[in-house]
């Protein structure tokens, strides 16, 4: 079939001075839809109404300001579905954010097992074993994650586990700012503390 290259049309601003997981779930926004890319693989699909219409494996992305680079995005597979009414775009394979400091240094990330990006919603939805990490190495784990961009919201409603470095926090049901600095669980089950050895 005849290849295509995709490139990705601009979306997202993200203030790049604040910390939050919400900023890794925009980060994989702004670097789907603002970034050079590198694509192994890309192929074009069937041009039905709920259709793919595109799809790549061994997905690669770098985002970079002023020469730096902040943002690192790898997926063993993307799929495109721009036919559709609500067109999205598919990581059924999972997604894997890395954030970076000037220095080139690795300070936070986010996985899934599977994810997905409703484009005229600007909504993400990170499923199975998304755990996210900011850089002050608090991590936050569950099933089930969304990111409104539109409304500034991240949320879950399903169990979380928020582990910091002197307490780990569950419950049901969780919902923050986009910078994660106002959060709360619905539905806590109480701070488990951790042992620090000084």
């Amino acid at each position: 079939m005849k290849q295509q290259k995709y490139v990705p049309s601009k979306q997202a601003h993200i203030n790049y001075s604040k910390v939050s997981i919400a900023i890794l779930l925009g980060g994989i926004a702004m670097l789907f839809f603002s970034c050079a890319n590198k694509i192994e693989k890309i192929k074009e699909l069937s041009a039905g109404e709920n259709t793919a219409g595109m799809e790549a494996e061994n997905y690669e992305m770098i985002h970079s300001d002023s020469t730096i680079i902040r943002f690192k995005l790898i997926t063993p597979k993307l799929i495109r579905y721009d036919k559709s009414e609500d067109p999205f775009v598919e990581f059924p394979q999972g997604v894997e954010i890395e954030r970076y400091n000037e220095k080139m240094e690795q300070i936070a990330g986010i996985t899934a097992n599977f994810a997905r990006f409703y484009e005229k919603e600007s909504k993400w939805e990170a499923k199975n074993n998304v755990v996210a990490v900011n850089p002050s190495g608090d991590t936050l784990k569950t099933e089930h994650l969304i990111w409104e961009e539109k409304k500034g919201i991240i949320y879950s409603e399903q169990f979380v586990k928020i582990i910091r470095k002197d307490q780990v926090i569950t419950g049901m049901g969780f919902e923050s700012d986009q910078n994660l600095s106002n959060w709360m669980i619905k539905k806590p089950k109480g701070p488990v503390y951790i042992e620090v050895d000084e």
